[in-house]
């Protein structure tokens, strides 16, 4: 068989190799963090039963029962339990499910803010109110899914960043194949082909 025959062999797979190769670029490895982001999520979801704020729990904030309206909860509260809802426990567990890689960063941006607003709900929690009014201090809820959404951010960022040898390979592929595709054209339209 000919270079040219098994060149247009391979030309009539590349399309498909391609696919292949883009699909397995979208998707990301957690290996072992895997179980630590679940058990973050997991964690998360135990602080949405537990006092964010005297005799409000995680899930009083965020449906804004009455109790939150008694214990003066603040929206700083109700954007960190949002945010642990949305992406700490939503795209987190869409992103270990799926594998996919997109989730997981739409993931580790959710979490991260989901951790300055929990930092802030501590301090809010702590700092007198209009009037000087003194509500109860930050529950072990709230303190507890703060560490949690940190972790988790941590882990999230982890995974993301993390480059599998087969990914570092085929970018090298890609990289070299787009070299010798332009140096093809530039030849073609220079004609020194």
């Amino acid at each position: 068989m000919s270079s040219v025959e098994s060149s247009k062999d391979f030309e009539q797979f590349r399309d498909e190799l391609d696919a292949v190769e883009r699909r397995l670029a979208g998707e990301i490895d957690p290996g072992v963090r895997a179980m630590v982001v679940a058990g973050a999520v997991f964690v998360l979801l135990f602080s949405l039963v537990l006092s964010h704020a005297g005799s409000a729990r995680g899930f009083d904030v965020l449906l804004a029962t009455d109790t939150t309206r008694i214990e003066h909860i603040g929206l700083p509260s109700r954007i960190f339990v949002w945010f642990v809802v949305v992406f700490g426990i939503g795209f987190s567990l869409l992103a270990l499910m799926t594998r996919r890689w997109v989730l997981a960063w739409i993931a580790v941006a959710g979490s991260a803010i989901a951790s300055v607003f929990g930092v802030f709900s501590i301090w809010h929690r702590q700092t007198p109110g209009l009037g000087n009014y003194v509500g109860a201090g930050p529950g072990i809820g709230l303190i507890i899914g703060t560490l949690a959404v940190m972790v988790l951010t941590f882990h999230w960022i982890r995974v993301v960043w993390s480059r599998t040898t087969m990914h570092l390979a085929a970018e090298e592929q890609r990289r070299n194949a787009a070299a010798a595709a332009e140096a093809r054209d530039r030849r073609r339209l220079l004609g020194d082909s």
